[in-house]
């Protein structure tokens, strides 16, 4: 069998947590922060943990990093 290739974007942006969900950085966060509410920006710290459905979309992609 061949290898399979994993999406460039998805090893860019993805990580996988130990227990298997998507780790992200969190959106929304390029530019205009003015607009944005102070409590937005400090919730906005970080990453975050992919919801279910869009895991769904990213696991197929990075076959490896089960």
């Amino acid at each position: 069998m061949p290898k399979m290739k994993t999406k460039s974007s998805c090893k860019k942006r993805f990580k996988v947590t130990a227990s298997g969900r998507i780790k992200a950085g969190q959106a929304g966060k390029r530019h205009g922060m003015i607009k944005r509410t102070k409590k937005f920006i400090r919730d906005a710290r970080g990453t975050t943990v992919l919801a279910k459905a869009d895991e769904q979309i990213i696991k197929p992609m990075m076959p490896y990093s089960r």
